[in-house]
């Protein structure tokens, strides 16, 4: 294919011309007579008199390279990847739309537009990466015959327009975000019904009956379930960092305190800020309490500190971290920046949280010792199980469908024994130990989704729970209650390190699972999301 030539359908083939008189020309979509532009110099309508002169912002002699589609029996995901990065004019018509141009098939407009818009609200809500939302949201457009469309998705935001052709006006329509909730078995249901629309299976009439069956159906797990969850979560990370069976129990109690603290708050339209606050205080109380319980045995030294250290494992927004570095590392700077604050306002809540506990306590003679932080608890079986069981049990928050629980699980497992083995055995750093083990959670999840034909998101998001930063982050907060803020400083940097090698790590895994994949039919590499120069 070449591409269209300056002087209309009847130029000749050859190249630049040394000179030549002004063609005559139509506008496009026009059918009146031919009109000739002004020549002379310095006109604007003056075609490039060398070669030279001409450079490379001319189309080419022998026009433009036409970018080849995988077949239209490949993942959507890879088809839709292709052209997220395409601007509308220079996207190739897939057979199956050309094939239904041809039979003179039309749908109303307005109706697929509200059905995308839709389907990409449920995506984005679910915690979904802007880059996947747009790939979605493309993918339905197609399937319904709309080519000409362009998404755009932010943080709290989705629009769509749709031009009919060039000299038409576009037809625009957008919607809002209002509510966020953590469902994978919702979004696992959202993706099916995108695989069936991009595979012609329903109609808009059909996916429209099956996007309200996904509202209305009941989340997998009652609310008291969840709370036994958060409970489990936090005595398996206590046990993860050197505590006992005491302690599992002490950690899980504050655990489910703190989160039916919140869900009074959230009942009460509270926002999160002051839900993760309200969560983080019973943890840290419990924690001063243990200190100062010296009559139950094996609650001293490092065990109040578990405590602690548990139930932050419980409350660190892990997912909004992932989401915002793969939407940073994408190109959505403007969503990416807006989930990281969102990161950033719920940690502060944490923080504010423990420290005002810990104060407390400091204030009447709670000996909590911030130097346990150089202490290694290195009990490999122990803590794998403990690890596995983190993971199951943050599945479990994260409303993950059951055929997944058993799958996240090991790859929690695994991440953690790769952990171990670079840090604990290797003596390896410890960033690095977990940008490593990020990766291999990433990798194996991209290949479980693929697999499935799913979000990756259910797979790799329980599994990093056992490596997030929550030793180091209630160090950090507990140096600084008792005025050692060089410590201090130096824990939470080390905090913020982990975090960043984490979500790096995983998204890292991610794209190495991409690109190692073999993908069906021509190759359609995915565009760079910015300029690959510094300039």
């Amino acid at each position: 294919m070449t591409g269209p030539r300056p002087g209309g359908d009847d130029a000749p083939d050859a190249g630049p011309r040394a000179s030549a008189e002004p063609r005559p020309y139509r506008l496009p979509g026009t059918a009146g007579p031919a009109f000739t532009p002004p020549g002379g110099p310095g006109s604007a309508f003056t075609p490039p008199g060398t070669a030279g002169s001409a450079g490379s912002a001319f189309t080419p002699p022998e026009g433009i390279p036409v970018i080849a589609l995988p077949p239209d029996d490949a993942r959507w995901q890879d088809r839709m990847r292709t052209m997220v990065r395409l601007s509308v004019t220079e996207r190739p018509v897939p057979e199956y739309l050309l094939a239904r141009q041809e039979s003179g098939h039309a749908l109303s407009v307005p109706r697929v537009l509200d059905l995308t818009l839709r389907i990409g609200e449920l995506l984005l809500a679910g915690g979904e990466g802007a880059e996947d939302v747009e790939a979605a949201m493309l993918g339905v457009a197609y399937a319904y015959g709309l080519v000409r469309v362009e998404p755009n998705v932010t943080f709290t935001l989705l629009g769509i327009s749709y031009q009919p052709s060039l000299t038409e006006p576009p037809l625009s329509s957008t919607r809002t975000v209002r509510r966020r909730g953590t469902d994978y078995t919702r979004l696992a249901a959202v993706y099916h019904l995108v695989d069936d629309i991009t595979a012609g299976d329903a109609t808009p009439e059909d996916a429209y009956r099956r996007l309200a069956d996904i509202r209305r159906n009941r989340h997998p797990y009652s609310s008291w379930f969840l709370t036994g969850a958060a409970g489990l979560l936090a005595g398996a990370a206590s046990l993860l960092v050197g505590g006992n069976l005491i302690i599992f129990l002490a950690a899980a109690l504050a655990a489910m305190v703190g989160d039916r603290l919140a869900w009074l708050l959230a009942g009460r339209g509270l926002p999160e800020f002051y839900q993760f606050a309200a969560a983080s205080m019973p943890a840290a109380a419990m924690g001063v309490l243990v200190d100062r319980a010296h009559w139950i045995p094996g609650t001293s030294g490092v065990q109040s500190s578990a405590v602690i250290t548990g139930g932050l494992f419980a409350l660190l927004p892990g997912r909004a971290l992932v989401a915002a570095v793969q939407d940073g590392l994408t190109g959505f700077y403007i969503t990416a920046s807006a989930r990281l604050l969102e990161v950033i306002y719920l940690v502060v809540g944490i923080v504010i949280g423990v420290t005002l506990v810990l104060y407390a306590g400091v204030r009447f003679g709670v000996t909590l010792n911030p130097d346990q932080a150089l202490r290694a608890y290195d009990q490999p079986w122990v803590q794998l199980i403990a690890a596995m069981v983190l993971t199951l049990a943050f599945a479990v928050l994260l409303q993950c469908e059951r055929g997944v629980l058993v799958l996240a699980t090991l790859n929690g497992g695994v991440a953690w024994t790769v952990y171990g083995v670079l840090h604990f055995q290797a003596g390896g750093n410890q960033v690095a130990a977990t940008a490593a083990a990020a990766g291999l959670v990433g990798l194996f999840g991209q290949l479980m989704a693929r697999y499935r034909y799913v979000s990756v998101l259910p797979y790799v998001t329980a599994a990093i729970g056992p490596l997030l930063p929550g030793s180091a982050t209630y160090f950090g907060l507990l140096a600084v209650t008792q005025g050692h803020a060089s410590a201090g400083a130096t824990q939470l940097t080390r905090a913020a390190a982990l975090a960043l090698a984490l979500a790096i790590g995983v998204n890292l895994g991610n794209e190495v699972a991409r690109l190692a994949l073999p993908t069906p039919g021509p190759s359609a590499p995915r565009l760079a999301a910015k300029r690959t120069r510094g300039f």
